[in-house]
């Protein structure tokens, strides 16, 4: 039978084109692109009779196994599970793995015109899917509502995603000027939407890329300049460090109210409720005192149609934002700071917006306040429950605990569920049940699933492939290495499907399909690559 040669090869690049586009999108269409890759790998196979030796190149490459059994150690893993079903499902969200690495190892490498329109396309279809989230979600933008703002894929892995598109943009330089100002304008929009996102780890992740893009630039200036350079980025950190000081000190400060000398009564003669002990604060005040909980609900009443002991549009109770959002702006919760309020405070207070300043400030810094709110909420009631970071801390320390006890060879795949949820009994958390959940960093994960000896192997399985292979000469694989570094200590990246393809797809594209000629032609000096 005859095919044309070049018919599979389209396809190949077509399929790894596809899951590219779809990463911001369709977990549904991502799988069909990988079906897609797989099928014409194997229909190739058959057709040009070399199935054989298709699979003995796909199964016999070192640094191709070395991936492959960070797989192979979750299938391990389920001999010692005791919850078999998320064990296999966690195996079954690692498939891109086993998908991508045989057919990227066994297959030669794209040109660098594949590479760039693969890559390009991706990100650019990362940029349309933040336009679009945009244009259905533009409401929730001043309201606090970053996370609904992600409409297709967790805001998370979106930030992901808009950082790697920066490095994108940033090391696949346009070759004409029009296409440069293109780029240019990509990545201004993946910041801003990084900046709509109230992203901190995405800044963080900008930033390490930057040092990196920074350091390795100042290589070929004069030694002067070099390190003149390298002195001021080793002070941005510092700076840095110095803004999160003077946020910090900014939400903690004093209103000068003197907390023993409250008022007892309001001016409609009501008792007012006051925690003197752990009062909380929001923009520098004080929340839970001055409080007249009769008069501010009958005061509320006649201003808004919403109850005052419901929710508010974002499902949190009313109550609690009304007297956050007046706290913020320095009233007292009674009737006379009720009637206070403007119609768009009464309407803020109703779709959930705990705080004057929210919406009205940078969302970096607005990002910040919120966490030192969770973080001030948790020190005085002893309860993370809704707050992310809080919650973090507490995860982090359950885990910790359950990792010392099981420190050799783990619990096991799936058993990270069940050991998690007994441990929270143990130590009687304040969790509530919804919250309850696990590590949120990928390397406590697996410490806790395999060991300090999986740990080690994981990272060998990441390591020494990209290392032997020498992809960590290359800018855009050391950006990604950047990215998914920093997820994994803020998140079970690889836990979820979006995650798992996110690593799997990127690595194996990045040092098994890299272009060839990038690396064996040193007389080449197009920047199409990085």
């Amino acid at each position: 039978m005859f095919w044309p040669g070049d018919r599979f090869r389209q396809v190949h690049v077509g399929a790894l084109a596809l899951a590219a586009i779809m990463l911001p999108w369709s977990e549904y269409l991502l799988s069909n692109a990988q079906f897609l890759l797989v099928g014409n790998w194997l229909l190739e196979g058959i057709v040009r009779k070399d199935f054989t030796r298709r699979f003995k190149r796909a199964f016999t490459h070192p640094a191709g196994l070395v991936f492959l059994s960070f797989f192979t150690l979750h299938a391990f893993g389920l001999l010692w599970t005791e919850d078999m079903a998320w064990g296999l499902d966690l195996c079954r969200i690692l498939l891109p793995v086993l998908a991508f690495t045989p057919i990227l190892v066994s297959t030669p490498p794209l040109d660098r015109r594949e590479f760039r329109t693969v890559l390009l396309l991706g990100a650019w279809s990362t940029v349309a899917s933040t336009m679009v989230c945009l244009g259905l979600k533009h409401d929730v933008i001043g309201q606090g509502g970053y996370r609904e703002l992600s409409v297709f894929i967790s805001h998370i892995r979106l930030a992901l995603l808009l950082c790697f598109s920066v490095a994108v943009f940033s090391l696949l330089p346009g070759r004409s000027s029009r296409s440069r100002v293109a780029h240019g304008l990509g990545i201004g929009w993946c910041v801003f939407f990084l900046d709509r996102l109230s992203s901190l780890p995405g800044f963080i992740i900008l930033a390490l890329m930057a040092g990196y893009g920074l350091w390795r630039w100042t290589g070929a200036l004069p030694v002067a300049v070099r390190w003149a350079v390298r002195a001021a980025m080793v002070l941005m950190p510092l700076m840095a460090g110095l803004y999160v000081h003077w946020c910090v000190r900014a939400f903690f400060r004093e209103d000068g109210t003197d907390l023993s000398r409250l008022d007892e009564r309001s001016a409609g003669g009501e008792r007012y409720y006051h925690d003197r002990e752990k009062p909380l604060r929001e923009n520098g005040h004080y929340v839970w005192i001055n409080v007249a909980d009769g008069e501010l609900q009958r005061a509320w009443q006649r201003r808004s149609t919403h109850p005052y002991l419901h929710v508010d549009a974002k499902g949190q109770p009313l109550r609690q934002t009304l007297i956050r959002y007046m706290a913020s702006m320095g009233l007292r919760k009674d009737s006379v700071g009720a009637l206070s309020l403007t119609n768009e405070d009464v309407a803020r207070v109703e779709n959930g917006v705990p705080s004057v300043v929210v919406g009205r400030r940078d969302p970096v810094r607005a990002r910040i306040d919120q966490v030192l709110y969770e973080w001030d909420h948790y020190r005085a009631k002893g309860d993370a429950s809704g707050h992310s970071v809080a919650m973090r801390y507490e995860f982090l320390r359950t885990g910790l605990a359950i990792a010392k006890a099981n420190l050799f060879v783990g619990v096991g795949t799936g058993d990270t569920r069940p050991t998690f949820a007994a441990e929270y009994n143990r130590e009687r958390s304040r969790l509530g049940g919804p919250w309850r959940l696990r590590a949120h960093n990928e390397f406590l994960t697996l410490l806790i699933s395999f060991g300090i000896i999986g740990l080690v192997w994981s990272l060998f399985s990441w390591t020494w492939p990209a290392l032997s292979i020498g992809a960590f000469k290359r800018p855009l694989f050391v950006c990604w290495a950047i990215i998914f570094t920093a997820s994994c200590f803020s998140e079970d990246t690889i836990e979820t499907q979006m995650g798992a393809t996110f690593f799997a797809y990127f690595y194996t594209l990045l040092v098994f399909a890299y272009p060839a000629a990038a690396v064996s032609a040193p007389e080449d000096r197009s920047p199409a690559v990085g």
